[in-house]
């Protein structure tokens, strides 16, 4: 019998750190049209480019999780000069993306104030090629702060929410810890043994991340 070779995935995701902060910048892309977006370009544009480029994916818009400078400061810089739609965070971080600039003097990046195409809110999709990717709110580590899910993969963008054996800070302006806390227990637990890639760090999965995470693990949360 002749082998059947393997089915190709509906989508695929690259991580491209960016920034002295080393922000996992994903580049995510349709493989039957190999259109495809960049998720949280903070910087080092140069680098995101040519990743594009290798790996032969023609953009078609840029995705933003939350306002932090090292996962969007310069997604207005690349929009305009590619000519690209932004879209995300959710709006409540406006108050983030209109202090790029003096964010960016004072953690040594670069950064641009700009306006996101669409504003997006918990419930809303966005489509890279022919993948749809549910939009979730997820606030805490920033107010504004949304999700990319893709259902059908069981995989997840998440930003600063969750991490391999950490959580997103809280003591930034506008920061919620018990915020933080409901959005992945309530919001991001439910959905099962999803793969995700967090911001910064490892990939890791919620299955994972519940047996023994120190902050939103099954025990963790048990003993508050």
């Amino acid at each position: 019998m002749a082998e059947t070779a393997p089915k190709e995935p509906p989508m695929r995701a690259a991580i491209v750190p960016v920034t002295p902060l080393q922000q996992n910048c994903s580049l995510i892309w349709c493989t039957r049209t190999m259109r495809g977006a960049l998720v949280d370009p903070g910087g080092d544009l140069d680098r995101l480019k040519d990743a594009v480029r290798r790996a032969g994916v023609t953009l078609e818009k840029l995705l933003v999780t939350h306002g932090h400078v090292d996962h969007c400061g310069e997604a207005g810089v690349l929009a305009k000069e590619l000519g690209l739609p932004v879209e995300g965070p959710h709006e409540a971080d406006r108050f983030w993306i209109a202090r790029l600039d003096d964010d960016a003097r004072k953690w040594g990046l670069r950064g641009e104030v700009f306006e996101p195409t669409r504003w997006l809110v918990d419930g809303d999709t966005v489509t890279v090629g022919e993948v749809e990717l549910d939009v979730i709110h997820c606030p805490g580590h920033t107010p504004g702060h949304v999700i990319f899910y893709n259902r059908p993969t069981q995989f997840a963008i998440v930003g600063d929410v969750l991490f391999r054996g950490s959580i997103g800070r809280t003591d930034f302006p506008m920061g919620n810890h018990q915020d933080l806390l409901d959005s992945i227990t309530r919001k991001l637990w439910p959905l099962g043994d999803v793969t995700f890639i967090p911001g910064h760090g490892p990939v890791s999965s919620f299955a994972q991340e519940r047996i023994d995470n120190p902050y939103v693990g099954d025990e963790a949360i048990a003993a508050l």
